[in-house]
């Protein structure tokens, strides 16, 4: 069976992904939700003429003064006069500017006493430099953001600002992460020689969790028999997405497919031209989603970045779901790739990348010290160094 590419595999994963209901949540509780719907603004900001400074409101007309202070326009407290000719008033930054003002003098060019101001800068060049226009930000009506915008702290901000308490957003996933193999230890202290401490599944959790919103079980370590895996299936009746890690390559012991099988799950592809991960396992039961992801830690994590999370990320809206890649400078020689797409683990330091030097899909410590993937096309020619490369940022679930 020919192996399928990334893209290919990745475009069938995502054909099986239909957006989760539409709730409607408070902003404060919307962080990293993607809006189900475009967000338009219930109101105009600012909403008048403001100052962008501390100093004096009057009339260009009047220059070059001197003027006769008359009041005070503080925030929240306007003036609530009006500033004639030969009057200034006492502004502060956000303030809502007088009636029959339209000049700001900085304090720092004028200087008072009393209530006579006198000019002793350099007037505003434009004359309206310091004030921030009714609607300069956005008007009523405008649409400010799009759906399948992401809101991350600046969008939230900019929700309020428009008006709106509650935005309308995909249910979080709900997503069943099961650690398989009975070589696995649920006691990192106290692991025989036969055995090693799982870890793949608190890491995928953490993985899920970092990059979006997510109902997230964990279940395992799950001994390689037939029956506790049935067992832990059952406990998957109401997920969108089964995660599961370990068990998915040929051996006599990797038992997921027929467990899946039994539980009801249609195989849609097994195995992807990666490296690391090519035995991974995409299936579907009903709408739910599974995910079989191998064993090894660092093909688990790669392969969950670059299916399981677009996976979720399109569950929950998005329009881009899959990672962006940057360009990087290769620090060192890269030698020429293998028959598979390869993610090199490596640190980038802002302009040059370089790979960490053990690359054994089991190696955690390279891994953990790695900040990027390098992207690494299959039967790709030698690259030295100074060759641009494109990288996939790790630290933030791959969303440059």
């Amino acid at each position: 069976m020919a192996l399928l590419s990334l893209d290919e595999a990745q475009a069938r994963l995502l054909a099986l992904a239909r957006p989760l209901p539409i709730e409607r949540v408070a902003i404060a509780d919307a962080l990293g939700r993607y809006l189900a719907e475009p967000l338009r603004a219930r109101r105009t900001q600012p909403p008048a003429d403001l100052s962008a400074m501390d100093g004096y409101a009057m009339r260009a007309a009047d220059l070059p003064g001197p003027w006769r202070v008359i009041g005070e326009s503080a925030c929240g407290h306007p003036f609530a006069g009006t500033c004639n000719a030969g009057e200034a008033v006492r502004i502060a930054t956000g303030a809502l500017l007088p009636a029959g003002a339209d000049m700001v003098l900085m304090q720092e060019d004028a200087a008072r006493e009393g209530a006579t101001l006198s000019l002793t800068g350099t007037p505003p060049d434009p004359l309206g430099k310091h004030i921030r226009c009714k609607g300069m930000d956005f008007a009523e009506g405008a649409q400010l953001l799009g759906h399948g915008t992401r809101l991350g702290p600046a969008q939230m901000a900019l929700v309020l600002g428009a008006g709106h308490s509650h935005v309308a957003v995909r249910r979080a996933p709900r997503v069943v992460i099961i650690d398989s193999g009975d070589e696995l230890s649920s006691d990192p202290g106290n692991c025989a020689v036969h055995q090693i401490p799982a870890s793949n599944g608190v890491m995928l959790e953490a993985l899920v969790r970092q990059a979006l919103p997510c109902s997230v079980l964990r279940i395992g370590p799950v001994a390689d028999r037939m029956e506790a895996l049935a067992a832990v299936l059952s406990q998957c009746e109401h997920a969108d997405v089964v995660v599961t890690s370990g068990g998915a390559s040929v051996g006599d012991h990797d038992l997921i497919r027929p467990a899946l099988a039994a539980w009801g799950a249609e195989i849609d592809f097994w195995k992807v031209a990666v490296k690391p991960g090519k035995p991974i396992i995409v299936a579907t039961r009903g709408e739910q989603i599974v995910v079989g992801l191998p064993g090894n830690p660092v093909s688990s994590h790669v392969t969950a970045f670059l299916f399981v999370l677009p996976l979720l990320r399109a569950l929950s809206g998005a329009v881009a779901p899959l990672p962006r890649s940057v360009e990087a400078i290769a620090g060192e020689d890269l030698p020429p790739g293998g028959p598979r797409r390869e993610f090199v683990r490596a640190v980038w330091d802002g302009r040059q990348v370089t790979a960490r030097r053990n690359q054994d899909s089991g190696a955690l410590g390279t891994l953990a010290a790695s900040t990027v993937l390098i992207d690494r096309p299959a039967e790709a020619p030698a690259a030295p160094a100074g060759t641009p490369v494109p990288i996939y940022l790790l630290e933030n679930g791959g969303i440059a």
